[in-house]
């Protein structure tokens, strides 16, 4: 289960709650922003949250984007660098007097262009990557390297009308059309400014949100796969919460 950060619950605590009432799933932190919290503070959350759970922590980062560090105060640093310094600093001697947690706690690193997914393959665990398609999990899979994890997060809506699959979709991309680091990506694949402006083309959605019946989207999903992601992280939406949990219901198995 990988959890969100995003202005509601803190997300290390909200890992630990989780955590502490089951007993084999495995939960991620997806992701935390590195501007949130000092790399100290984020390497002593995952190692109390891994110590505590027997092992079921992973730890996923991203440096978000420049409204992260501006409501906080903190000057935007050049994301590659940042996310180097700020792995390499959990993965170090830190002063730290908590148990060591071996191994230690599998780190993920959110990544969409090719210098941050390089960077992902050198200092991190493996890659997220959101709201991309096939041919850009090839080149991220490339990019990453063959020894490491690639996760593809995927925005999924159960139902085969075309109205309400997208505008669920509208809802969950919503947040990311005016952000310049997903339009520039964009632009790479084929979009333009009239694709994400307006609450976001039927084609941006259709590329970006696997809507459909179960088959569909297992089919959207089993691209990615093929493209040479190891796991999707399903991002199950719904015209109501009872939609959402069909989904997962239908998809568990898988």
């Amino acid at each position: 289960m990988w959890l969100p950060d995003i202005f509601g619950r803190e997300i290390y605590v909200t890992a630990g709650f989780i955590l502490h009432h089951t007993t084999t799933i495995k939960v991620a932190s997806g992701i935390a922003h590195m501007y949130g919290r000092d790399a100290i503070c984020s390497a002593q959350a995952a190692r109390t949250l891994s110590e505590l759970s027997g092992g079921r922590f992973i730890q996923g980062l991203g440096v978000s984007n420049t409204l992260a560090s501006e409501m906080r105060g903190i000057a935007w640093e050049n994301p590659m660098q940042k996310t180097r310094q700020y792995v390499n600093a959990i993965r170090g001697p830190l002063p730290i007097h908590s148990p060591a947690v071996y191994p230690p706690v599998p780190i993920f690193i959110a990544a969409h262009g090719p210098k941050m997914l390089a960077v992902a393959g050198e200092v991190a665990d493996g890659a997220n990557t959101y709201m991309q398609t096939p041919e850009h999990t090839s080149q991220a899979r490339r990019l990453v390297g063959p020894d490491k994890i690639l996760n593809v997060v995927l925005p999924c809506c159960l139902t085969t009308d075309p109205t309400i699959g997208r505008a669920v979709g509208r809802a969950m991309v919503s947040i990311y059309l005016p952000l310049p680091a997903y339009q520039r990506q964009w632009a790479t694949q084929g979009f333009s400014e009239s694709d994400w402006t307006d609450g976001g083309s039927d084609r941006l959605v259709d590329t970006y949100v696997a809507w459909g019946s179960v088959q569909t989207i297992k089919t959207r999903m089993q691209e990615h796969i093929d493209a040479g992601a190891d796991s999707i992280i399903m991002a199950a939406g719904g015209s109501s919460p009872e939609n959402s949990w069909d989904l997962l219901e239908a998809l568990a198995p898988n």
